[in-house]
Formats: C-alpha cells, structure tokens, sequence
C-alpha cells in the first residue's frame, strides 16, 4: 500500500485507505489479503494513473463499473509477490470531504493517510456485509463517547435512507 500511495500522490492526487488496514488502524484488527483505498479522481483520469502504476512496475488493471454500481472504477495494482491493492475511483454517496478528514500514519516509514472513524464507519455500514457490520460494530464500540455522531449521521445519510437507519441501529447497539 505503501509504495502504490507514493505513485498516488507523487501524481497530485489525494486518497485515504479504508477496508482492513483502516479497520486496524481504528482497533479492529482481522486478516485481510489485500489493502483497499479510496482515490481522488474521476473516472475519465483513471487511465493515467493505471498507466503511471504499470510504468512504475506493477500489473494495473482498470475495471469500469455500470452506471448502477456505486464504484464508477476500480484500478487492481500487483506486485510480482502478488501482494494486491484496490483503488476505488469514487464511491457514490462519499463525502467529498472525506479525504480532509484522514489521519496520516507512519507504515515502515512511509506516509499514509487512513479514513477518519466516522467515515470508516459510514462507509461499512454502505457495503453492508456481515463483517463491514462487525468492523463498524467494533469501532463504535471502542471510543462510541468521542465519534461525532452528527457528522457520522450526515455521512450516512449520502449514502441513502437504507444506510442511514442501520447506522441508527449500529450507535443504538443492534
């Protein structure tokens, strides 16, 4: 992740990592084979850095969403280890706020920006499987008296109504 985030921002763009890395970075901690981020970036622009990460040496490989997935894009970057990170090209629904609310982590010396805790939290409850619920659940739960929660409900409310309530039900504790 370390290394695809300084192709990232060596190009100008802003991006925050979510999925299990983020999940850990909040205090839940679980396996995970692949990182995952978000990218500041339109579709349109997305070739580019798939070529600037192909140039850089690894395997990229753009995958367009239809106009009903709330991924527009999705760039798969591997490295000869087959290590592996998504880059989300936008998510519908997202803040565009969200990338000034990351909180920038140190991995083995290089920079990382990680979602904040109530975008992370919104976020999952939008994917809405059973172990995003958990991972929400979880970082509810460790710090629930320090979250804003009018800004958490305000993330989840871009998101749709659906999203919305199961954050209410996440903070009430079901």
């Amino acid at each position: 992740m370390a290394d695809v985030a300084e192709v990232v921002t060596g190009r100008g763009l802003r991006y925050a990592v979510i999925g299990a890395m983020a999940a850990a970075f909040h205090g839940v901690v679980r396996a995970s084979l692949d990182a995952d981020a978000l990218v500041s970036l339109q579709i349109r622009e997305a070739e580019s850095l798939r070529k600037a990460l192909a140039d850089a040496g690894y395997r990229a490989v753009l995958r367009v969403g239809d106009l009903e997935d709330p991924i527009p894009g999705l760039i798969e970057v591997t490295d000869a280890h087959g290590n592996r990170v998504d880059l989300l090209v936008g998510l519908r629904g997202m803040d565009p706020d969200l990338l000034g609310r990351t909180t920038q982590v140190s991995l083995a010396g290089s920079p990382l920006e990680i979602v904040g805790r109530e975008d992370f939290i919104a976020l999952k409850a939008f994917a809405g499987g059973p172990v995003d619920l958990e991972d929400a659940r979880a970082v509810i739960a460790q710090r629930e008296r320090s979250l804003d929660l009018d800004l958490l409900r305000r993330l989840a409310r871009r998101f749709g109504s659906s999203t919305a309530q199961l954050v209410e039900d996440l903070i009430a504790g079901r």
